[in-house]
């Protein structure tokens, strides 16, 4: 994944960190007090055009935080995000609204990310009438229609005239990728694009952001705590816990040979298909800490049954085992 000209990586974060103060009830009682919730904790990642790259752990891990870091949502405390070499948070005025065109994302949840009084050709052709794509109503007519044709919504013309309501949950999250593909962006970010769709359709969904990424040839980022899914979709994958990426590797890689006690505990909670395969649950302990109050040493720790005395004290660095495949862990410290 790594390359030696830095501007040839559409996105790249450098030890972002991102903190937010909440309020938490001290011994159960309503004064409340702030505390500092480290959110994403120093993670570095980079993809190029036609990669893409999988954030997979557990729900409240940062992969969602960590998004929003990168499309320049959230500002971080420490570090960079990079697009296309310049750093986002320098962007202002016609730059970031530029940015913003050129990085887009597909939400989870279609029923909720759509405008339920918009019908679909309004849903398309307002990002184009934002950045004054199109000279004219036609023009923006014809690509909105242009891209429901290649998000397999035919003919597009019977779909652009409907209200989001009027639709099935596939063909929404269709139109969300529609709208997400009109404005021709260079990094796409897709946040469990298919965990609210049913069984029976998501490999067609997920054939069509295969196919998009590549005849687009875009930088991208899918969002999961599904491994199959991150397996179809994905040709580097990283692997979070608690803000930071415990191990990373070209995906087939990981699933040949995993090397965090993390990260074979998730391919281990895999359903297998093979009826005499034993899978093994115990590798694995509780539930996962309070990110308000983050472990010492290595995060992971209290529930790792490989645990060592300097887990509890120091943490980790991050060591490459093979070539192009991380782990942050002591069990290979050198």
């Amino acid at each position: 994944m790594n390359i030696s000209h830095e501007n040839q990586y559409i996105i790249e974060a450098i030890n972002i960190k991102k903190e937010f103060l909440v309020k938490v009830k001290k011994d159960n009682i309503i004064i409340s007090e702030e505390k500092i919730l480290r959110a994403i904790d120093g993670i570095g990642v980079k993809i190029k055009p036609g990669e893409t790259l999988g954030l997979v752990g557990e729900s409240g891990c940062g992969k969602t935080t960590a998004a929003k870091l990168l499309l320049g949502l959230y500002k971080p405390n420490e570090g960079k995000v990079k697009f296309k070499g310049e750093n986002i948070s320098e962007f202002k005025g016609k730059k970031l609204k530029d940015f913003r065109r050129k990085a887009q994302m597909i939400f989870q949840d279609p029923y909720e990310s759509l405008n339920p009084r918009f019908k679909i050709k309004e849903i398309l052709m307002e990002p184009l009438r934002i950045h004054k794509i199109g000279s004219n109503y036609k023009e923006r007519y014809d690509l909105a229609e242009t891209v429901l044709y290649e998000v397999g919504l035919k003919p597009p013309k019977t779909y652009l005239e409907r209200y989001p309501h009027e639709m099935s949950g596939g063909q929404r999250q269709r139109v969300s990728i529609a709208r997400a593909l009109i404005l021709n962006p260079s990094l796409l970010i897709a946040d469990e694009p298919v965990s609210m769709l049913d069984v029976s359709i998501r490999a067609g969904i997920m054939n069509l952001l295969t196919k998009m990424i590549k005849e687009r040839n875009l930088a991208s980022i899918c969002i999961s705590h599904d491994i199959s899914l991150i397996r179809y979709l994905t040709d580097y994958t990283a692997v979070m816990y608690l803000g930071k990426i415990v191990e990373k590797a070209p995906t087939e890689k990981l699933i040949e040979k995993r090397y965090h006690p993390y990260t074979d505990a998730l391919l281990e909670a895999v359903p297998n298909p093979d009826p005499d395969y034993k899978i093994n649950l115990t590798k694995i302990k509780g539930e996962a800490p309070n990110p308000v109050n983050i472990p010492s040493g290595c995060r992971f720790h209290p529930r790792c049954v490989k645990c060592m005395d300097i887990c509890k004290e120091k943490q980790p660095q991050e060591i490459e085992i093979e070539k192009g495949h991380y782990v942050l862990c002591h069990l290979y410290s050198r």
